[in-house]
C-alpha cells in the first residue's frame, strides 16, 4: 500500500535518542524515536533545537538520512568547528536523552519510490546524507539509480558499509570520486569536472531527475557541469549548505 506523509502544522516535539552510531571522525548517526511523528519523504529534513540552562536557544537544520519505515528516524550530523548544535550532537549526546526538533521540512529536494526515469544523486561530503534516505526508499522500486559521491579521502566516507549494501542491487550504482587521497589502486585524485560528470552519471539522453546535495561552491560547480553537458535544468534539483555557526 502507498503511504503518504502526513502534512501538518508544524510544531517542536520531543524525541528521544535510541542509539548513536559513529560515521567518520567527525560525523556520527543519531537514531530518534519521535512518537508523533506523521512520516516523511526522502529528502525532507528537521529543525533540531538545544536550550542552554540559561534559555538560550539555538537551532539548526539536518536532513533526514533515513527512508520512513516508522517513528524512529535517522540523523547523520558532522560537526563544525566552534558550531553552537553540531558539537553536541556529535560528541555529547547518547541514547536515552531527550532532543527538540521540528519537521518534515522541505518539498522540492524530495524523492517518491513511484517517480518515473533514471535518478542521478550527487553529493559532496555530508551532502550525502538526503542522498542515503532516497537510496533507502529506493528498495521499493526497480528505477535505475546512480550515485556520484566525492570526498577527500577515505577516511570521510560517511555510511561505507551501507553503500556498499546498497550497492549490491541490481539497479544501483555507486561512484566515489576522492579530491585530496585516493585509496590503495586508485589513480586520479581531484575534484568532480565534466569528464566525471561524462564516465559516471547518466547522459542526458537518459533524462535523469538529477538530485545534487553538498556546500555551496560544489552545488553550483555541479549544476553548471551538467547543464554544460547537456542536461535539462529544470531536471535538475540542488540543496546547499554553507557557514551558518554550525
Amino acid at each position: 500500500m502507498e503511504r503518504t506523509a502526513v502534512r501538518r502544522r508544524l510544531s517542536w516535539q520531543v524525541a528521544t535518542v535510541v542509539d548513536v552510531r559513529r560515521e567518520t571522525a567527525t560525523a556520527r548517526t543519531i537514531v530518534l524515536d519521535v512518537p508523533d511523528w506523521p512520516g516523511h519523504l526522502a529528502g525532507q529534513h528537521v529543525d533540531v533545537r538545544l536550550t542552554a540552562p540559561d534559555g538560550y536557544r539555538a537551532s539548526r537544520s539536518y536532513s533526514i538520512a533515513s527512508a520512513w519505515t516508522s517513528t524512529t528516524i535517522e540523523l547523520t550530523v558532522e560537526s563544525v568547528p566552534d558550531g553552537e548544535v553540531s558539537p553536541y550532537l556529535v560528541d555529547v549526546l547518547k541514547p536515552g536523552d531527550p532532543l527538540e526538533l521540528r519537521g518534515p521540512v522541505g518539498g522540492w529536494f524530495v524523492w517518491k519510490p513511484e517517480q518515473e526515469g533514471p535518478v542521478q544523486l550527487i553529493g559532496g561530503g555530508s551532502g550525502v546524507v538526503p542522498l542515503r534516505a532516497m537510496l533507502q526508499a529506493h528498495t521499493s522500486s526497480t528505477t535505475p539509480v546512480r550515485l556520484l559521491y566525492s570526498v577527500r579521502r577515505p577516511t570521510s566516507v560517511i555510511y561505507v558499509d551501507d553503500l556498499k549494501e546498497l550497492a549490491a542491487a541490481d539497479d544501483v550504482h555507486i561512484s566515489l570520486v576522492y579530491t585530496r587521497e585516493a585509496p590503495a589502486g586508485e589513480t586520479r585524485v581531484g575534484r568532480i569536472d565534466a569528464d566525471v560528470i561524462d564516465r559516471l552519471t547518466f547522459t542526458p539522453a537518459d533524462e535523469p531527475t538529477t538530485y545534487v546535495c553538498g556546500p555551496t561552491p560544489f552545488v553550483e560547480t555541479v549544476a553548471d557541469l551538467l547543464v554544460a553537458a547537456g542536461h535539462d535544468p529544470a531536471r535538475i534539483r540542488t540543496e546547499r549548505f554553507g557557514p551558518t555557526g554550525g
